[in-house]
């Protein structure tokens, strides 16, 4: 079993752009001691929502500087926006060895879209980021860890390799759907340590219990 560590953004959120985000922003001294613990381990994944410009800026060298590969899920609709990752931080992302993912278009609910909304979503925009960072993307972050059995058997049909909740417990290294732990404002080194080290208790079997019946329902 893996567990996968997610993170949103490196530093200070100048502005949010949903309500709430801020939490899920990581100071930079907070994040690289975080990695300095996730380090040579090779029963963590670590991976990066939003396409936050914070992402090249502070994540991508410190990575590169301990030896951490990653996955990066961007959005197509920010491609052009300065706060976010641009097609050519994509490319640099792959040239360092990182993967690209998809993370939809306008960082909406994936649940509950209708077809077009689902088709600009699930297909446009894994369009647009694999012409942007140079190579097919296979992978695909849920916005806001939503989702429900319509949404995954959209997902399958379009193809996607693999795709990754929010959902709190570990996972199986070959398993479709990977859920993860998203690093907050209030994580240190301690916790991540503690969240790395301890077993399997009965709250993860619960949020896998809780995911099993979203995917149903």
């Amino acid at each position: 079993m893996i567990r996968h560590i997610c993170f949103h953004g490196v530093g200070t959120c100048v502005r949010e752009r949903e309500e709430g985000e801020a939490r899920y922003w990581v100071r930079e001294s907070h994040f690289l001691r975080i990695l300095d613990e996730i380090a040579g381990r090779d029963d963590v994944r670590v991976s990066f929502d939003d396409g936050n410009v914070s992402d090249v800026a502070v994540a991508l060298p410190a990575m590169q500087e301990r030896g951490i590969g990653g996955t990066f899920f961007a959005l197509a609709g920010r491609l052009q926006d300065s706060a976010s990752l641009s097609p050519s931080d994509l490319r640099l992302l792959r040239s360092a060895g990182m993967d690209i993912g998809s993370h939809g278009w306008e960082h909406i609910p994936w649940r509950g879209m209708n077809n077009d909304e689902a088709r600009r979503e699930l297909i446009d925009a894994r369009a647009v980021l694999s012409e942007a960072s140079g190579a097919r993307v296979l992978k695909a972050a849920l916005p806001l860890g939503r989702y429900d059995r319509l949404l995954v058997q959209r997902l399958k049909g379009a193809g996607y390799s693999t795709v990754y909740s929010s959902d709190r417990f570990p996972a199986r290294a070959d398993a479709w759907f990977q859920a993860r732990y998203s690093v907050t404002a209030d994580d240190s080194r301690e916790s991540i340590r503690a969240l790395l080290t301890r077993k399997p208790g009965m709250q993860d079997a619960r949020n896998a219990i809780k995911s099993a019946i979203k995917r149903v329902r």
